[in-house]
């Protein structure tokens, strides 16, 4: 295969690899055309390389779609498996909205934008004071039911497989479970309900390359979100996930490209 990513970092050791800067794409287009594929482009470039060049790229357009907004996740969710989504409205912000909104929701509440991630972004709205921060900060109103958990879990899927499952513990300050905001990695086994769930979304939706969030309530899985591109921090090795990706795209490519010999068609007879 012959891949050209433009992630040098997320493709390290990957063979027969090109690797290109996003800014210089336009100067490259007869590689890009004939690569197998193109891996890790920019949410900006997914256009021009899709639907311009024809490429075939990984992460799925879908996983950049759906994974760019946390508003377009959710209707998703809700559309797909609506029982595992949190309660969750979204509204403009209007004076009108936000008032149903706050008088909709019992406190405590979650307020997130609709584009952050490493926890930013992300409110535990306690009082009308922490509403109207929130408000302050955000051209749509994204609210959603608190969930009383201590703990969630990451689950890596790439292509049609669980590559890694853990726990995030939640930091010191409180609320937040992700290690960029204190977070603790552990490694305790991680139920099969919750992976399941994870690997049914990511068929569902044709997402191929991502790290979801999942509340566990009560035994009860509650799918929080998803990252298209993920932190390694706990991952058991970074070539277990290389090997993953590498794996897929070997599958699909040989899937779609068999080799050897095909059978002619058959000879019919002529009449005379």
């Amino acid at each position: 295969m012959q891949l050209v990513s433009f992630n040098v970092f997320r493709t390290l050791g990957f063979p027969d690899t090109t690797v290109l800067k996003p800014e210089h794409f336009q100067r490259h287009k007869d590689l890009l055309k004939e690569a197998d594929w193109v891996l890790f482009p920019e949410y900006w470039q997914l256009n021009a390389l899709v639907h311009g060049l024809k490429c075939r790229v990984f992460p799925s357009v879908a996983s950049y779609r759906i994974g760019h907004d946390k508003i377009e996740m959710t209707r998703a969710f809700q559309t797909v498996a609506p029982e595992h989504t949190p309660w969750t409205r979204i509204e403009a912000n209007g004076p009108q909205e936000r008032e149903a909104l706050w008088n909709a929701m019992p406190l405590p509440f979650v307020a997130k934008l609709p584009k952050s991630s490493m926890g930013d972004g992300v409110w535990l709205i306690e009082s009308r004071e922490d509403w109207q921060r929130y408000c302050d900060c955000t051209d749509v109103l994204y609210v959603q039911e608190y969930l009383p958990i201590d703990r969630d879990a990451r689950v890596v899927v790439v292509g049609d497989r669980v590559v890694a499952a853990y726990w995030r513990t939640q930091a010191e300050q409180g609320f937040y479970n992700n290690v960029a905001k204190g977070g603790q990695v552990d490694t305790r086994e991680v139920p099969a309900v919750v992976t399941d769930l994870a690997l049914r979304l990511a068929r569902m939706l044709d997402v191929n390359h991502a790290g979801f969030d999942i509340a566990v309530v009560e035994g009860y899985p509650y799918v929080l979100e998803f990252n298209r591109l993920f932190g390694n921090a706990g991952l058991a090795k970074g070539s277990d996930l290389n090997e993953a990706i590498l794996d897929y795209l070997k599958a699909r490519h040989s899937a779609e490209n068999p080799e050897g010999p095909t059978e002619p068609p058959p000879l019919w007879p002529v009449a005379v």
